[in-house]
């Protein structure tokens, strides 16, 4: 695989990736919750509240993420690029909302997150906001950069975890929501869909190497550690306020490996590997997941059709 002169590869068209004329475009799905039971996998409070975390992270995080691009757009010159980013914008911002009405569906159940979400908002309100936090005086190119790199840290774990929940069978056999299913497949084939757009962003707007491959592995350092903090205290508080629990029940590495175990999380090995990949100086994301697996769950899945039907009605008047 090659690089511009500038370090981006043509993301996702080598391999099992797209062609050069492959459009990444938001879909406006919509879901109705209102059969959704609180632990949407029957008999598995852990699982359902770790894989829930994502409804925690999500809609502050891929807003944050829409908001980030945004102030790069100018720095692209690249109009393959601009494209894709401009796509990839308007999935993350449909993410959002989405994972949002989840949100508001577990309030519904009596599970508040707010006190738990303040601190999500916190973070990338004002720790990664649009200026150095605490007065620190680091150049505006500069944190620019370094929230990119952030950006494109996290999307490597996020098209992990849409290749696991696309092929994670063990869901359908424990009997999980179908709506809640669709969701989470529907946004992980988007994920793996878009896979290299944030890093063909970084590498195009990071500056000269070697300052922006040190700068790729100084991000993922940040981010990875804090994304493992933020999941296992989400997990933790999901848990210890569920109200159909009423505290007898707590988050454990015990309880998560046995989840693990039964094929309805992630295993750690998965999740781990992810690290030292994107570590490698050659490493492209294009290299993550199957992109055949994903396009072809978005022709099935029940929101992506139902989105796609509506949009075709509405162009036919």
């Amino acid at each position: 695989m090659t690089a511009d002169e500038d370090g981006r590869t043509n993301a996702g068209r080598d391999g099992d990736g797209p062609g050069e004329q492959y459009v990444i475009a938001p879909r406006r799905v919509s879901f109705d919750w209102r059969e959704t039971p609180l632990h949407w996998i029957p008999d598995e409070p852990t699982a359902t509240h770790v894989v829930n975390v994502l409804h925690l992270l999500l809609p502050a995080g891929e807003r944050w993420f829409v908001k980030v691009f945004k102030e790069a757009l100018p720095l692209v010159d690249d109009p393959v690029l601009l494209k894709d980013v401009k796509g990839f914008m308007g999935q993350e911002a449909t993410h959002s909302v989405q994972h949002a009405y989840v949100l508001n569906h577990l309030a519904e159940q009596r599970l508040d997150t707010g006190p738990y979400t303040q601190h999500v908002d916190y973070l990338f309100e004002v720790l990664l906001g649009e200026k150095p936090p605490f007065g620190v005086p680091w150049p505006p190119k500069d944190w620019l950069r370094f929230r990119l790199g952030i950006v494109a840290a996290i999307e490597q774990f996020t098209a992990v975890l849409g290749d696991w929940v696309l092929r994670a069978d063990a869901l359908d056999d424990a009997g999980a929501d179908e709506i809640m299913l669709d969701l989470l497949r529907w946004h992980g084939a988007e994920e793996v869909e878009h896979r290299a757009v944030a890093f063909d962003m970084y590498q195009h707007c990071g500056g000269p190497d070697p300052v922006r491959y040190a700068r790729r592995l100084e991000t993922m350092v940040v981010a990875a550690p804090v994304m493992v903090w933020f999941w296992a205290r989400g997990a933790a508080y999901l848990i210890r306020h569920d109200p159909q629990l009423a505290g007898r029940l707590r988050y454990s590495l015990r309880e998560h490996n046995r989840a693990v175990a039964k094929g309805l999380l992630p295993t750690w090995r998965e999740l781990g590997s992810a690290v030292p990949r994107y570590f490698r100086r050659s490493y492209h994301p294009s290299q993550e997941g199957s992109f055949r697996r994903a396009v072809d769950y978005l022709a099935a899945s029940p929101a992506a059709r139902a989105a796609a039907g509506a949009v075709g009605r509405a162009a036919l008047g």
